[in-house]
């Protein structure tokens, strides 16, 4: 296959991040007085910014959401990968991705600086040509706008990029920006009825794909 740009997600498309993420909501909510989310519950309202993350996690509860914001995320700062693990396959493959002559780049609509810490933790930082969190394109998924902006970065079209994530929002902003999509089975997202391009039950079936 001739090179191409991957655009990955983030949360359930390179890492397992749930733990983590539900233990700085659940901070959180016990500094409101509120008992704690189960692990899945909190990883049904990833996806959508870690806004949307919080009020959802509220749940309707009558609290300061400012300051609800706040704390969780200077908690998940100090906390980005006590739990976090890449999903299989995924250093080898990027690397694999990468001696192959694809452009790779992530996407997310996790707050920037606590991407780039992850990503920087893991030792992934030097395969992508850009990384894109929330803040850092003008809207966040599914608007195409940080796609776009990955797309130039990268030099690439929308004739051979792609966006490959676990959720409906990378599906969507796939179609909103005129590439073609992958959908990974394996993460904890939901495609909510939206078609993909290509599926994956493994990162590893992935890259067998695109080598």
């Amino acid at each position: 296959m001739e090179p191409q740009l991957l655009v990955f997600d983030l949360d359930g498309t390179l890492i397992d991040s749930r733990a983590d993420l539900a233990a700085a909501i659940n901070h959180m909510r016990d500094r409101f007085g509120l008992g704690p989310l189960a692990i899945e519950t909190v990883a049904g309202y990833i996806g959508d910014g870690v806004g949307k993350l919080v009020e959802r996690s509220l749940q309707g509860a009558a609290v300061d959401f400012g300051e609800a914001l706040r704390i969780n995320k200077a908690y998940y700062l100090d906390h980005l990968a006590v739990h976090t693990v890449l999903y299989e396959g995924v250093a080898a493959g990027l690397a694999q991705l990468a001696r192959r002559g694809h452009r790779l780049a992530v996407l997310t609509n996790k707050p920037g600086d606590a991407t780039r810490s992850i990503l920087d933790h893991f030792g992934l930082v030097p395969h992508f040509a850009a990384i894109i969190g929330g803040g850092g394109a003008e809207r966040l998924k599914p608007a195409p706008d940080g796609l776009f902006r990955c797309m130039e970065a990268a030099g690439t079209g929308t004739g051979n990029s792609w966006m490959v994530g676990d959720h409906h929002t990378d599906l969507a902003a796939a179609k909103n920006a005129g590439i073609r999509s992958a959908f990974v089975h394996y993460g904890f997202g939901d495609a909510a009825g939206l078609q993909a391009d290509a599926y994956f039950a493994s990162f590893d079936e992935l890259v067998g794909y695109f080598l």
